[in-house]
């Protein structure tokens, strides 16, 4: 039996559908998660709309792709993983994830969501190199991307501003060693 490219036992990784439009809404409107995506102000809902009713979801034309996360189980979108920043000259992208809700973190949705799309990326993209940004004070994603194979490749110094001040943004890729 062959294995399915973008799920597991647990997860499945799917395209945007137009349903997605409120929860997607929710998402990018909760201010909890604005730090970490570079938000400076709310969407309208015709706008994420819009967005879920015509997402193409072909990467080679819009450089990039977003995939919603379902628990398979529970039969309901826990988060969203992002390819961003598509090259495929370089063979290259940014990698982006968010899983929403506090009590959906830490069920091991991000781990298997990043594994599924590292597989997709490597083997059915043929990619070089995944990276991600991430900010210095953000040590569980720190701690997640580092655990999947990604490494500390540079740092950018007081990139982010927060409420509190300046915090640096590490830049981490993970290359594929078999191109």
């Amino acid at each position: 039996m062959q294995k399915k490219l973008l799920e597991n036992d647990h997860i499945r990784l799917r395209a945007v559908e137009p349903d997605d439009a409120d929860i997607i809404y929710d998402w990018e409107n909760n201010t909890d998660n604005w730090q970490v995506s570079n938000t400076l102000v709310p969407f309208s809902h015709h706008t994420i709309r819009k967005y879920a009713e015509s997402a193409s979801q072909d990467i080679f034309e819009n450089r990039q792709l977003r995939l919603m996360i379902l628990d398979k189980k529970q039969g309901k979108a826990v988060g969203a993983i992002d390819l961003f920043d598509y090259d495929p000259f370089h063979q290259r992208a940014g990698v982006g994830i968010l899983i929403n809700n506090q009590e959906d973190r830490g069920r091991g949705y991000a781990t298997q969501a990043i594994e599924l799309v590292k597989g997709y990326v490597f083997n059915y993209l043929h990619l070089k190199q995944l990276y991600c940004n991430i900010g210095s004070d953000n040590e569980k994603s720190l701690r997640l991307f580092k655990k999947l194979g990604f490494e500390v490749c540079g740092i950018k110094k007081d990139w982010l501003r927060t409420f509190t001040g300046w915090i640096d943004e590490y830049t981490l890729q993970c290359l594929n060693n078999e191109l």
